[in-house]
């Protein structure tokens, strides 16, 4: 088994490519065929699997968020660090902490257009920490 801790910062709300960072977590864990890991240690901020090759799909991606949980809702109780405060925990539960990739000859065994994605979703620039463990 291997473990690598990553921090990664983002720009406010948004998605951030983080592939090549577990690409090359992988590649120091010598692991040539098993299990990779991705933990985020957020309740904020989430991880995902999506196209890597057209911008305008995180673009949609957030668009569609936005609609389905709005920021500064009048039935959220929890607004402690402002009115994106309980809409980025829920996104971060409609969406998930965690992922689990194959390991195919020592690299993710993506599909061809697929990549893993940390989704920021507060507005504020964040220092997110995200485990990567990968097992054989």
């Amino acid at each position: 088994m291997h473990r690598t801790v990553l921090e990664i910062r983002t720009d406010g709300r948004g998605l951030t490519n983080i592939t090549p960072r577990v690409n090359a977590a992988i590649r120091e864990s010598a692991v040539g065929d098993g299990l990779c890991h991705v933990f985020i240690h957020h309740t904020s901020a989430s991880l995902i699997i999506s196209e890597n090759a057209d911008p305008d799909v995180c673009r949609d991606l957030e668009s569609y968020m936005e609609r389905l949980v709005r920021d500064g809702d009048p039935m959220y109780v929890h607004d402690t660090e402002g009115p994106d405060d309980m809409a980025a925990h829920i996104r971060s539960i409609l969406t998930t902490t965690d992922l689990t990739i194959p390991v195919a000859s020592g690299r993710p065994d993506l599909g061809t257009w697929q990549g893993i994605w940390l989704w920021e979703h507060r507005y504020r620039t964040h220092t997110r920490r995200v485990t990567v463990t990968v097992t054989a």
